[in-house]
C-alpha cells in the first residue's frame, strides 16, 4: 500500500472516543511502520453523496490507497496484515485468522449488544429488563476468552493482528467491571494497550476529536 489514508469521524461524544473502529485501522498500520494520513467525515456529513460514494452505509473506517478503497475494519486490518510478518506470522495464518473471526463474530456482538444496552440506551425501561441476559451472555464469553488465555501474553505464540480486534472489542465494555473480573483477561488488554503502536493510533484518533471538538455556547 501507498499513499494511505484513513477515514474516521472528526468527532463523537466523549462516552464514543477511543472505542470508533478506525481506532483498530490506524493500530494496525502503526504496528506494520506504514505512514498513513487522516482524514474526517463529520457525522452530519456522513450521508452525503460524495461519502457514500466511499462506504456504501455511511460509516467508518474507510482505508484509501492506491490499491483502492476498502471498507470493514476488519478487512482493512487482514489487508494490512497480509503484508506484515507482526500481524500475520508466516506459519500461523490461519490460526491468526480464526482468532480475527472469532473476536467479530463470536466475542464483539454480545459486548456490543451491552454498549448499546448501557450507553446508547441508559435508564430505558426495556434496556433494564434485557441487561441481566446480556451480562450473562458477555460474562460467558468472557470466560471462555480467559480460558484460552491460559499461559499465554496473547490469542496465539505472539502478537498479532487478531490482538488488535480482539482487543479493541473489548474495550467496548470498559464502562464496567467485567472484564476486571477476569484477571488473565484485564492483563492481556492492558498488555495490548501498553504497546506503543496502539498508544499512537490512540493519540491519533484523539488528535482529530480534540481538532474538531464543537465549541461550548
Amino acid at each position: 500500500m501507498e499513499k494511505i489514508a484513513v477515514w474516521g469521524f472528526s468527532w463523537v461524544p466523549p462516552f464514543a472516543q477511543g472505542l470508533v473502529r478506525d481506532l483498530r485501522v490506524r493500530w494496525a498500520l502503526e504496528e506494520a511502520g506504514l505512514a498513513y494520513e487522516s482524514r474526517w467525515i463529520g457525522l452530519e456529513e456522513r450521508n452525503s453523496d460524495a461519502y457514500r460514494h466511499k462506504h456504501p452505509f455511511g460509516l467508518v473506517p474507510v482505508l484509501e490507497s492506491s490499491d483502492g478503497t476498502l471498507i470493514e475494519s476488519g478487512a482493512i486490518v487482514y489487508a494490512i496484515a497480509e503484508q506484515c510478518e507482526t500481524l500475520m506470522p508466516v506459519g500461523l495464518r490461519a490460526e491468526a485468522l480464526t482468532w480475527m473471526f472469532a473476536a467479530l463474530n463470536t466475542v464483539e456482538p454480545p459486548v456490543w449488544n451491552l454498549f448499546v444496552l448501557d450507553v446508547l440506551h441508559q435508564g430505558e425501561e426495556w434496556a433494564k429488563l434485557r441487561r441481566a441476559g446480556a451480562v450473562d451472555e458477555v460474562k460467558a464469553r468472557l470466560a471462555a476468552l480467559s480460558e484460552c488465555l491460559d499461559g499465554r501474553d496473547y490469542l496465539l505464540d505472539r502478537f498479532t493482528a487478531a490482538d488488535i480486534l480482539m482487543t479493541t472489542a473489548l474495550r467496548f465494555i470498559r464502562h464496567t467491571d467485567l472484564v476486571a473480573g477476569f484477571p488473565r483477561l484485564e492483563a492481556y488488554v492492558k498488555r495490548c494497550e501498553a504497546r506503543p503502536a496502539f498508544q499512537a493510533a490512540l493519540r491519533n484518533q484523539a488528535t482529530g476529536y480534540a481538532r474538531n471538538a464543537p465549541i461550548a455556547a
